[in-house]
């Protein structure tokens, strides 16, 4: 009687850890499958803000004052990197670009020629295709009173100029600008908050 009374608890002791490792096993799965989905949900959102960074807009922050008074130094825009997949790009955009000397830095100025126009500065007035431009975005503070020769703007090409004329580095000093290196048009302001629009 004693020997099976002796007995009796190995099968129990035998028991416990085989439950409670199939107890342990559910938790440990779990926790693995919420891992793996932490991790899809984590990629997904990797690649959806690379797409939205590659194709659709892009945070820009504006270095320098050649586009004063439109945009001053420091402040932040959303450049529409879709716009152009769709639309042609207008006399009068504001477009971010490659600059064509270094393709590694990105430039933003005004478009003012398009293929195949004859774009001339005279006196600082512009005149495209014979035609005085009236720019009323460059006021009479920022004007450049130079002289420029006409030139005649290739096919595949955009001539571009900063608003402030007076200090701006653009195509009267390096040429037009591929279109292929026009890679979006600024779109709005979003910094600083009490100064937010629209980027005509």
């Amino acid at each position: 009687m004693s020997e099976g009374l002796s007995l009796s608890p190995e099968p129990a002791t035998g028991a416990a850890p085989a439950a409670a490792e199939a107890a342990s096993k559910p938790g440990r799965a779990s926790l693995l499958q919420a891992f793996w989905e932490l991790l899809h949900d984590l990629a997904v959102a990797v690649l959806f803000c690379f797409f939205l960074v590659s194709f659709v807009g892009q945070a820009f922050r504006v270095q320098g004052t050649s586009m004063l008074p439109l945009l001053e130094d420091g402040e932040r825009i959303i450049v529409n990197k879709f716009l152009y997949r769709f639309h042609p790009i207008e006399r009068g955009d504001v477009v971010v670009f490659w600059y064509p000397r270094d393709p590694a830095v990105s430039f933003i100025k005004r478009v003012v020629g398009l293929p195949g126009d004859q774009v001339e500065l005279k006196r600082g007035v512009l005149f495209v295709n014979g035609n005085e431009v009236k720019e009323r975005y460059v006021p009479s503070q920022f004007r450049d009173d130079r002289s420029y020769d006409p030139v005649r703007v290739k096919k595949g090409f955009y001539y571009v100029l900063g608003d402030h004329r007076d200090s701006s580095n653009d195509s009267r000093a390096w040429g037009e600008v591929p279109e292929k290196y026009i890679y979006g048009r600024a779109e709005a302001r979003f910094w600083p908050p009490f100064k937010p629009g629209v980027i005509r």
